[in-house]
């Protein structure tokens, strides 16, 4: 893996992420932030009641890319998993929550979509594997 993607894979920050459509098929792409936990790629969203498209479109099929954007600019292609398990959820949560300096932990870890995103060749950094 190239050493500046693989640093920009170490560190928080908005990206494009394309999922590819469950119903039709056709890619489709959206902004979205990660963070990276503890070495893991994770990537939520706002809570909603209501199930997002792209979380939906990676159940379906788990292939995605994350687009960089900023000082490293790259298309990597992942595999992407829903965590659904409480204590996990509840752990990267309350890192996510920190980041976006919220305070709804509770309301999070039960309306917020939830991902984990794999990269072939990615291993965090032993010096950056905080979140």
């Amino acid at each position: 893996m190239d050493r500046r993607i693989h640093d920009a894979l170490d560190h928080n920050q908005t990206i494009d992420l394309t999922t590819t459509g469950r119903r039709s098929g056709e890619p489709r792409r959206i902004e979205i932030v990660f963070h990276n936990i503890d070495g893991r790629i994770i990537i939520s969203g706002v809570p909603s009641r209501r199930t997002r498209a792209w979380l939906h479109n990676v159940n379906a099929d788990p292939a995605v890319v994350l687009h960089l954007k900023g000082p490293v600019v790259a298309d990597v292609p992942g595999t992407a998993h829903e965590i659904t398990d409480p204590a996990d959820r509840r752990y990267l949560l309350e890192h996510v929550a920190r980041n976006w300096r919220r305070t709804d932990v509770d309301v999070m870890e039960r309306q917020s979509p939830l991902i984990e995103v794999v990269v072939p060749g990615y291993s965090p950094s032993a010096s950056d594997a905080v979140a």
